[in-house]
């Protein structure tokens, strides 16, 4: 332990309240950062943002293409779900019930037999929750979110089933 000074404060304590005293003198000095720092921080952050900006940009569009893309599977599965059940139930009028109970519009002539019609699609797909859908024909789902929904869609001809891709506007 230190010795004891005048004032009964020990040597310890004394080199602790002159080094305390001397790093409050440096704080007082340096207060913040320079002008200088400053500005380069923030052209700094606006080289990233100018990188980021585009980047994110490109993902919303990926995001909308994917969206479509997976309407265009669904609308595929459903049209199929339909056909068979058709096939299998040996049905011959329209419409027909699948197994949870919806009633779904079907072609009953030519090439579009057991085909979902334009409104029999939207019946049997249930949920296509983010796109418009407009009877066609052909049947068309646009991306609500897209800034040419009309060219980011998908398209469903009825006397075919066959499901259109359109994704140069998302």
């Amino acid at each position: 332990m230190g010795k004891r000074i005048k004032g009964g404060v020990s040597d310890s304590d004394t080199v602790h309240q002159t080094n305390g005293g001397e790093n409050m003198k440096r704080l007082k000095n340096e207060a913040g950062f320079t002008m200088i720092e400053l500005v380069v921080v923030i052209v700094i952050l606006g080289i990233l943002a100018a990188f980021a900006v585009p980047r994110y940009i490109n993902i919303q569009t990926q995001a909308r293409t994917a969206a479509v893309n997976g309407l265009a599977g669904g609308l595929r599965g459903a049209a199929a779900v339909v056909k068979a059940q058709y096939i299998v139930t040996g049905a011959t009028a329209s419409p027909i019930t699948l197994a949870d109970g919806t009633s779904v519009a079907v072609g009953i002539a030519g090439a579009a037999t057991g085909v979902p019609t334009e409104v029999g699609i939207a019946s049997a797909m249930q949920d296509y929750s983010g796109f418009t859908y407009a009877a066609g024909p052909p049947a068309l789902f646009t991306n609500d979110g897209a800034p040419t929904p009309a060219t980011c869609s998908a398209s469903y001809a009825p006397a075919s089933g066959i499901v259109t891709v359109l994704v140069g506007g998302c």
